[in-house]
C-alpha cells in the first residue's frame, strides 16, 4: 500500500504535506464550497497564510511572533514536543493569536530532535533506538499503533490545556496522521472529542481522490467515509509556498500558487524562522524559512496580495462561522 510512499516522503522533508493546489483545476465549479457554507462570498478566493513549526525553536517562535503580530499572516500551529513549545504557547494565550497544534510524531532532522509527550512506556513504537520520534512517515507508520498514535496525540493536547492554552486548530506535521488509515480515524476522533477543529480537506470528488492516490496516500473507501462524516469544519484546498533558488524567485513561486487558486477555502502553510547560525545546524532548509519570514512583510508582497482580491480567515473565525451558520 505504500509503494509510492516513498517519493512523497523525499517532499516532506521540506514540507509537510503534499502540493494540494495542483489538484485544484479538477475540482468541479457546481459544488458548493466550504468558503461558500461558512458564509463567504461566492467567487472569491479565502485563504489562511498559515506557519507551521514554531515552538521547535526560538527562531520560529521569533519570525511567528512578528508576522502574527504584524498582521502579516492569520495563523500558526505549534510543536508540542519540541523545545521551544511552552513560551510559545504562554505568548499565544496571553495575546490571543490563532495558534493551533501542529501535531507531531516524527523527528525528522539529524541532530536536533525531540521524543514523546506522552510516558514512554505507553508509546514504545513511536520511539526509535535513542528514545526519539521515527525520522520519517513511513518509519512510524511501520512500527506504531493507532492507540499509541491516540494516546500522543491526547497527551500533546493535554499539556497544551495544562499551560491554559487552548489551541484554535489542530494539523499533522509531515502529514503523519494521513499515514495510515487507523491514524486518521484517531485524528478526526479527538478533534470531534475536544471540539478543535482538525486540518481536514473535502476529498468527496473522484478527481481529488484520484490525485491523493497517485501522490501514495492509502486513500480508501474506508477513509472517504470517515472525511465525510466528520462533523467540524473542512478546507476546500491546501497548499504550500514552494522552495526556490533565490528570493525574487521564492516571491514569484508564491504569485504563481495564489494565481492560479481556486476560489474557495485554501489555507497555505509555509515554516518561518529568523536568520541564526544556530538555525543552519537545525535543518537544511534554513535558507527557505529565512525567506519565508521575510516576503510577508515585503511591502511588494502585500500590494499584490490586495490586488488579488483575497480575503483573509483564520481559524477561530472558520470555527464561529461553523457554529453560527
Amino acid at each position: 500500500m505504500f509503494k509510492s510512499f516513498k517519493i512523497l516522503i523525499n517532499v516532506l522533508r521540506y514540507y509537510s504535506i503534499i502540493l494540494l493546489f495542483f489538484f485544484a483545476p479538477g475540482i468541479s465549479e457546481a459544488q458548493e464550497t466550504w468558503a461558500e457554507k461558512l458564509g463567504f462570498p461566492a467567487g472569491k478566493k479565502v485563504v489562511i497564510l498559515h506557519a507551521d513549526d514554531i515552538g521547535m525553536c526560538e527562531e520560529a517562535n521569533l519570525a511567528a511572533y512578528e508576522q502574527l503580530k504584524n498582521g502579516e499572516i492569520q495563523s500558526a500551529a505549534a510543536m508540542v514536543p519540541c523545545p521551544a513549545f511552552k513560551p510559545l504557547a504562554i505568548w499565544a494565550q496571553e495575546n490571543n493569536y490563532d495558534v493551533g497544534l501542529h501535531l507531531a510524531l516524527t523527528s525528522e532532522w539529524k541532530t536536533y530532535r525531540w521524543g514523546t509527550v506522552a510516558t514512554e512506556s505507553k508509546v514504545p513504537g513511536l520511539l526509535d533506538e535513542d528514545g526519539k520520534m521515527w525520522h520519517t512517515v513511513r518509519q512510524v507508520v511501520g512500527n506504531a499503533s493507532a492507540a499509541e498514535v491516540e494516546e500522543e496525540i491526547r497527551a500533546q493536547i493535554e499539556a497544551s490545556l495544562a499551560l491554559g492554552f487552548k489551541p484554535s486548530h489542530i494539523d499533522t506535521h509531515m502529514g503523519t496522521l494521513y499515514g495510515d488509515n487507523s491514524f486518521t480515524e484517531a485524528y478526526l476522533k479527538v478533534a470531534e472529542e475536544y471540539q478543535i477543529p482538525a486540518m481536514v480537506i473535502e476529498i468527496s470528488t473522484p478527481e481529488v481522490v484520484n490525485r491523493f492516490r497517485q501522490a501514495g496516500y492509502p486513500i480508501t473507501e474506508e477513509l472517504l467515509e470517515m472525511i465525510k462524516n466528520y462533523s467540524l469544519p473542512k478546507l476546500d484546498f491546501f497548499t504550500s509556498v514552494p522552495p526556490a533558488e533565490d528570493y525574487e524567485s521564492k516571491k514569484e513561486a508564491f504569485y504563481q500558487v495564489i494565481r492560479e487558486l481556486p476560489n474557495g477555502l485554501t489555507e497555505i502553510i509555509f515554516h518561518p524562522s529568523i536568520y541564526t547560525e544556530r538555525l543552519k545546524t537545525i535543518t537544511n532548509s534554513w535558507q527557505q524559512r529565512v525567506w519565508e519570514a521575510e516576503m510577508f512583510a515585503d511591502p511588494e508582497v502585500k500590494v499584490f496580495l490586495e490586488s488579488e482580491g483575497i480575503i483573509f480567515t483564520n481559524w477561530t473565525d472558520i470555527m464561529e462561522r461553523f457554529k453560527n451558520k
